[in-house]
């Protein structure tokens, strides 16, 4: 079973900075995308950014300009850098991981908090 583990979240000033880090139990490129996704209250669990097995980047029209996604597959680690944050952002962020052959395999991390709050 594939474990991913994140950490960084935590409370920021708006206008803020912080840098989420997603690990997983096994070698990332064996994923064909990895990604992060968010929920806030009482809202549906969104996506943030997803980078594929070669590198190629998404982001949600939310995140463009400010988020950046980025891998490390010597680490075995996805990381989310997020700039300007705004209370907007406050929710739960996910690591998701996606392995596609003949059939989808989906995971999911415990998840870690960011709230963007004076």
């Amino acid at each position: 079973q594939v474990q991913l583990v994140e950490s960084g979240g935590g409370l920021v000033q708006p206008g803020g900075s912080l840098k989420l880090a997603c690990a997983a139990s096994r070698d990332i490129i064996s994923f064909t995308v990895m990604g992060w996704y968010r929920q806030a209250p009482g809202k549906e669990r969104e996506l943030v950014a997803s980078i594929t097995r070669y590198g190629t980047a998404n982001y949600a029209d939310s995140a463009k300009g400010r988020f950046t996604i980025s891998k490390d597959n010597a680490e075995n680690t996805i990381s989310l850098q997020m700039n300007s944050l705004q209370p907007g952002d406050t929710a739960v962020y996910y690591c998701n991981a996606v392995h596609i052959t003949w059939k989808t395999d989906t995971y999911w991390g415990q998840g870690t908090q960011v709230t963007v709050s004076s």
